[in-house]
């Protein structure tokens, strides 16, 4: 990066990940200047479980925001705003006092309290749930998370109670150690994920935080998503600078592609793969598996959306390469989807952590499908990333029909949009224009945008949409209709050989 100019101010986006924890900052035309990105470590101490320790996000979060200041020769005190974007559902218990986790942080990945959700729908308790939430009763969410964390110790649950405890999601966990352990809040999108708020009151849900054994005292307060929160503690940051942004990381990405209009859906290919649409200022009940969500709230307005979450996207193709050992880089997989005219027969169904949207079955388990003795490497990488398109369309077909809007074309961003083939193959088998912006870093520039509207870094929403403007590359649909049913309807076969397995061994 150039030397700066000094006096020049720029927003800094957090963006903690389901991997790395990352820093960019934003000059006043919306480009990213500075970048530095470090990973943590993942564990899965049993199978279904995945964990992180909440202490190595927040050091290496910390890191990341050093590195990007020093890389692009800015100080602290020339950060107009923070935004935080985050991964969701993720569970963290800390104390109050000492700022110290309680216990590693559970994963939205995880599948420990599946057992505990079937209780739940058993129970008659999936309707109201979703009535008030927006959400299906799954392990992928925060409540039964930290009612597991909780149960461990009936002390525990007595010291939250007491509220020596605290609950957060990422963004929580962050602002806290941020503002010098003075901050406990969380803004309306990550509550959303928690299945303890309800999106029409915009507050926790005191039924359901006496059926999970959630003490209100232990929650963060509930803020706009752009909205000043508190300052940066000097001695943490360097500096005393607004905390000013928050939002999960799919909703960031939403606001970031600039998806202000009802009707408009972007889909982010990162280790898992989510498909958002604003549908307004009404929450829209889905009736095909899709989940009810808060896209953001600026002021008083509350913009909610339709969400399609596929747990394993581009953690396919990782495991690939780590567990398979058939590529050396992800990158590999485009050259080898191109070195066959097609996937020979072969789908696979990366239900490593059972399915996501619209199936919701977490006795679901990865399989691969057609396997003939001409099947060889490139055929099961070329299936990899046209896995990731089928489950797109999955989503987009319930989408469409439990919103009654027809998609015109899908933005799309992550990490897997540099993959030429996936997005070919993905525009030929939705049948629309597949749209990759100039930017790939959506979600940062989601979180930067929101804190930046708080501080009248940027002005309205007109001005943001010129920033993204329209450079863009357009991936035309070049499949035959009668192609596109064909293979869709293998992959629906597929994915439903792969269901229940667990129950059924």
């Amino acid at each position: 990066m150039s030397e700066n100019v000094s006096g020049k101010r720029y927003i800094l986006a957090l963006d903690q990940g389901t991997t790395s924890s990352r820093a960019i900052l934003f000059d006043e035309a919306a480009q990213a200047v500075g970048l530095a990105q470090l990973p943590f470590e993942q564990r899965y101490p049993k199978p279904g479980y995945v964990e992180h320790d909440a202490m190595e996000i927040w050091e290496t979060q910390r890191e990341a925001m050093r590195q990007c200041l020093q890389s692009a020769g800015v100080r602290p005190d020339q950060i107009e705003a923070i935004g935080i974007t985050n991964q969701r559902e993720t569970t963290v218990i800390w104390e109050r006092d000492t700022g110290k986790p309680i216990a590693p942080a559970i994963v939205w990945q995880c599948r420990r309290t599946a057992a505990r959700c079937d209780e739940l729908v058993q129970d008659g308790w999936a309707e109201k749930i979703r009535d008030k939430t927006g959400l299906v009763v799954d392990a992928y969410f925060s409540a039964t998370k930290a009612e597991w964390m909780l149960n461990r110790s009936p002390e525990l649950r007595e010291r939250a109670a007491q509220g020596e405890l605290l609950f957060g999601t990422v963004d929580s966990w962050l602002l806290f150690q941020l503002s010098g352990k003075r901050l406990h809040v969380t803004d309306v999108t990550n509550a959303s994920r928690t299945m303890l708020f309800n999106i029409h009151t915009l507050d926790w849900d005191d039924e359901l935080l006496e059926l999970f054994g959630i003490p209100r005292a232990m929650l963060p307060d509930v803020r706009p998503s752009s909205a000043l929160y508190g300052e940066t503690d000097a001695a943490v940051f360097g500096a005393r600078v607004p905390l000013a942004g928050i939002a999960g990381d799919q909703q960031a990405a939403l606001f970031g592609q600039g998806c202000f209009q009802p009707g408009m859906a972007k889909n982010t290919y990162g280790t898992g793969c989510f498909l958002l649409m604003n549908t307004g200022d009404r929450p829209i009940a889905s009736t095909h598996g899709l989940l009810t969500t808060v896209g953001w709230q600026i002021g008083d307005e509350v913009t909610y959306a339709l969400e399609g979450s596929v747990f394993i996207a581009g953690a396919g193709v990782q495991w690939l390469r780590d567990e398979l050992g058939l590529i050396q880089d992800a990158a590999e997989t485009e050259t080898l989807a191109y070195s066959v005219p097609d996937a020979n027969g072969v789908y696979l169904v990366p239900a490593f952590t059972g399915l996501g949207a619209p199936y919701w079955d977490p006795y679901a388990r990865g399989t691969i499908w057609g396997l003939t003795r001409g099947a060889n490497r490139a055929h099961i990488a070329r299936a990899s990333l046209e896995a990731i398109a089928y489950q797109t369309r999955d989503v987009l077909d319930a989408m469409e029909i439990d919103s009654g809007m027809a998609l015109q074309r899908l933005l799309v961003d992550g990490g897997a949009v540099q993959n030429k083939f996936l997005l070919e193959f993905q525009a030929g088998v939705l049948g629309i224009p597949v749209v990759r912006p100039e930017q790939f870093e959506s979600t940062a520039r989601g979180a930067a945008f929101l804190a930046g509207l708080s501080v009248g870094f940027w002005p309205n929403l007109e001005h943001l949409t010129k920033l993204i403007g329209t450079a863009a590359t357009v991936f035309a649909p070049q499949m035959e209709e009668s192609q596109r049913e064909e293979l869709y309807q293998g992959w629906k076969r597929a994915a439903h050989l792969s269901r229940g397995w667990l129950q059924e061994s």
